[in-house]
């Protein structure tokens, strides 16, 4: 018989992703702990940001363009919790024409030495778009 617990004995969920140019980028970085955060180059604005901490247990956390169209964004959702969406200088993050600056020193997304991954999708993809 198997021990419990076993990696034969259980169930498993894989989310995978890649980057598409120009549309989608799938990132890592290492945070700095200072409001003069790490810049994120993506090479399109963004219009949706989600991050994880990878080294510690961390929620998700989401900043989205249509709740918060001007920078500085404020406003986070953790899609992983059932809790409400978040406004506060905690999680500040500008948007910008070629990625994001964050411009906290939360651990979620900007602990120094701590590792983070990321997806982002562009506001406005046009890498391969056709004119009518």
């Amino acid at each position: 018989t198997s021990p419990v617990n076993s990696p034969d004995t259980e169930d498993y969920i894989a989310y995978c992703f890649h980057s598409v140019e120009g549309f989608s980028k799938v990132f890592s970085y290492t945070g700095n702990g200072s409001t003069d955060g790490p810049f994120q180059n993506l090479g399109f604005r963004p219009a949706w940001i989600l991050l994880k901490r990878t080294n510690y247990a961390s929620d998700w956390i989401l900043w989205d363009a249509k709740r918060d169209a001007y920078n500085v964004m404020d406003s986070k959702l953790s899609p992983n919790t059932s809790g409400a969406e978040y406004t506060g200088s905690a999680v500040y993050i500008d948007a910008l024409s070629n990625g994001f600056k964050l411009r906290n020193t939360d651990g979620s997304s900007n602990s120094s030495g701590d590792s983070y991954i990321g997806i982002a999708f562009a506001e406005m993809p046009a890498k391969y778009s056709l004119s009518r």
